[in-house]
């Protein structure tokens, strides 16, 4: 008897694996972390930023912004105000934060359709994987990967390559959504196609000028991008 032809299922309509930054991505936690790192500068008697400054902040490794916020390179310095912020967000500064409009919907459709998903970000490890639990979010990650507290991950695209690593992961079927040029540097480093978001710290200009493979101005919008992007097959190398 010949057998019956396989009957293909439907074409995937995204890439196979996203990967998801976390701050301005997923959650907006800019209260938690400015006023973290005024309690730290305070603490070392710094001068304060106001709120440009402060927004910069978020989103590159903070060893980074307090060196600038700081002027030093010094790294007893810059170490001693991590701790300081540390000190404060561990018990206070995580839970100054929500979850972006319309980010929760969005993220559950798109594990319901297939897709793999994964968080990325600068954010140490454990507060990550706590904020994700908090907010219920947990259940459609496949995983968490933030960046470790020695810095050994302070730069995003040693952090996405050691989790195209760890989850074995194909560049070329995943996407990295982020807000600032940080996650599109990080993704393309590594062969991967970057989305812009608009509803985080990141401005239209920055995401264009890092490359951003598209810019999307609303969770809404997501799923329509990451479809073409998933047209469009690999990003060229």
């Amino acid at each position: 008897m010949t057998p019956s032809p396989a009957v293909a299922g439907p074409a995937p309509r995204y890439p196979a694996a996203l990967l998801f930054d976390l701050d301005g991505t997923l959650t907006d936690n800019f209260d938690g972390i400015s006023r973290s790192i005024l309690h730290a500068l305070a603490c070392l008697d710094a001068r304060l930023p106001e709120g440009a400054d402060l927004r910069s902040c978020v989103g590159p490794p903070l060893r980074h912004s307090f060196a600038r916020l700081l002027a030093t390179d010094d790294p007893a310095q810059i170490e001693a105000a991590l701790t300081h912020y540390r000190a404060r967000y561990a018990e206070t500064g995580w839970r100054e934060n929500a979850v972006c409009d319309g980010v929760a919907e969005v993220i559950a459709e798109l594990a319901a359709a297939g897709a793999v998903l994964h968080v990325c970000t600068s954010k140490p490890q454990p507060y990550a994987e706590r904020i994700v639990a908090h907010f219920g979010l947990a259940p459609h990650f496949a995983s968490v990967h933030g960046a470790d507290l020695g810095g050994a991950l302070d730069d995003k695209a040693a952090l996405v390559a050691q989790l195209l690593m760890r989850e074995r992961l194909d560049p070329a079927a995943c996407a990295m959504i982020g807000d600032r040029r940080h996650d599109v540097h990080a993704a393309h480093s590594n062969g991967v196609r970057a989305v812009g978001v608009l509803w985080g710290y990141g401005a239209r200009t920055e995401l264009e000028q890092a490359g951003a493979d598209v810019i999307v101005e609303t969770p809404r919008a997501l799923a329509g991008a990451l479809a073409s992007l998933r047209a469009a097959g690999a990003r060229p190398r």
